[in-house]
């Protein structure tokens, strides 16, 4: 892997884990968890780590645990095989991170207990509210979540190739000089491609549904981008890791579904 360059490594891992995601969701619901569980444990592992590179010191296992019992009440509730009520034990898991740093010497306790916390709201529960979605009506459908991933994927893979081709005007240079309007906008046509071709394939939303699905990747996924590339840049680092060559790491490749799955929750739930 070393001997490729980053172009090289990154359609390699993009192609190879994109192909193991897809027939993993496709393969049944069970597999589809497994999958939700390592994204969000590596990512949140990852932005735990990075909260140690500032000085903090969050409850890494702890909330990583809290993190995974979160998605898994969703996919159980869901299913239908335990009751919404199940929802409540998440309440006194939360608790529990005050008790346990009164035993923990620390200089400033508060701000650990609030990483700690952070953690489960920014990264798991985007992948929570992506469990939900693929329960739409209490079946498991496939086809959101592969559609989902792919839309976003073009979306990357979009800005990626027109922003080194075409960039040339700034998009948000004060948090991320790298980023150009005209990448933005080869991701929306890109998305807008894949939306198109997805409405051919996958019967489960109109047209307009799967382009405004596409959009909200687009633009809500956009700001996540610069949401962790702010949070990189207080911590004067480039990548958030190194667990995936040529996309840095887990919070560099699913920063954009974190912003934007609530948002796409709330569209495919109520619209």
């Amino acid at each position: 892997m070393n001997k490729l360059n980053n172009l090289q490594q990154r359609l390699l891992v993009g192609i190879l884990g994109s192909a193991l995601m897809i027939t993993l969701i496709y393969w049944s619901s069970w597999s589809f968890l497994v999958v939700i569980l390592f994204l969000s444990t590596a990512t949140q592992v990852e932005f735990y780590l990075l909260a140690g590179v500032d000085g903090k010191f969050p409850l890494k296992t702890y909330g990583t645990i809290i993190g995974n019992i979160l998605i898994l009440l969703t996919f159980l509730i869901r299913m239908g095989l335990i009751p919404t009520e199940f929802f409540l034990v998440l309440f006194p898991l939360i608790s529990l991170i005050f008790i346990i740093k009164l035993y923990q010497k620390e200089l400033k306790p508060f701000t650990n207990i609030a990483y700690t916390i952070l953690g489960v709201v920014y990264v798991a529960l985007p992948f929570a509210l992506l469990t939900w979605v693929a329960f739409l009506d209490n079946e498991y459908h496939w086809k959101i979540m592969v559609g989902t991933f792919l839309l976003l994927w073009a979306s990357d893979t979009g800005a990626y190739f027109a922003g080194k081709v075409f960039g040339n005007r700034k998009l948000f240079e004060r948090i991320s000089p790298k980023k150009t309007w005209e990448g933005f906008l080869g991701g929306l046509v890109l998305a807008m491609l894949m939306a198109y071709a997805l409405s051919v394939f996958m019967l489960q939303f109109e047209l307009w549904k799967w382009m405004v699905i596409a959009v909200i990747l687009v633009i809500m996924g956009s700001y996540g981008d610069l949401v962790e590339s702010l949070f990189k840049r207080s911590l004067k680092i480039k990548d958030s890791g190194t667990g995936l060559p040529g996309h840095g790491g887990f919070l560099d490749r699913f920063d954009g579904l974190l912003v934007s799955a609530p948002f796409l929750t709330f569209f495919i739930e109520f619209v």
